[in-house]
């Protein structure tokens, strides 16, 4: 069990300002009721797009993964961050994986349907890109997700990602292979 604070403690990226109203939180144990809430809101519709939405059965499961998301974040291998509209959690940006040699960095997200087409996940990612490429730790940022998912695709083209390449039947969904679109956006910052 990690306790309480810990996160907050040790880990030195867990607050990343966005504008005076959002802000992106690092995982940490005490938001696990709002987003077990937040996930179950939106569940019919994750559905559709996120494979693990199908195993939040109850709040222990969604505080078990927050517990692993706290520890790959110590250890620099992932990052989750919570999307935060003043004090209202509203949704979660995340590096899935992180290779560090690298720098290299696989973008996921999701937001709260009902404060989609609002800007917030723009918003969120730029500011996330600009932490972690002024940081040094992420130069190349990769957006993976199904061709299909038009909503998705629009996020990686309206942040200056490029297309590079479709994936064949590279993401296991609801029971069925579907092609994957990859995108990338290069920011090094000793080029600025």
């Amino acid at each position: 069990m990690i306790a309480k604070g810990v996160a907050m403690a040790t880990t030195p990226d867990v607050f990343i300002p966005v504008n005076d109203r959002l802000s992106l939180r690092a995982i940490d144990e005490r938001f696990v009721p709002e987003l077990h809430q937040l996930v179950l809101k939106n569940q019919a519709w994750l559905q559709h797009s996120l494979n693990w939405v199908k195993d939040v059965t109850d709040e222990n499961a969604t505080r078990q993964h927050a517990q692993g998301n706290v520890m790959l974040h110590q250890r620099g291998y992932a990052k989750m961050f919570l999307i935060f509209d003043g004090e209202e959690m509203v949704g979660v940006l995340s590096f899935n994986q992180i290779e560090p040699l690298n720098k290299t960095g696989y973008i996921g997200y999701w937001i709260d349907e009902a404060h989609q087409g609002q800007g917030i996940l723009s918003q969120a990612l730029q500011a996330f890109i600009h932490f972690y490429s002024q940081r040094g730790d992420v130069r190349r940022f990769v957006i993976k997700c199904r061709v299909a998912n038009a909503p998705s695709n629009r996020v990686a083209q309206r942040n200056g990602f490029v297309l590079e390449g479709c994936l064949r039947q590279a993401e296991f969904l609801n029971g069925e292979y579907h092609d994957q679109n990859i995108y990338a956006r290069i920011v090094d910052p000793a080029s600025k």
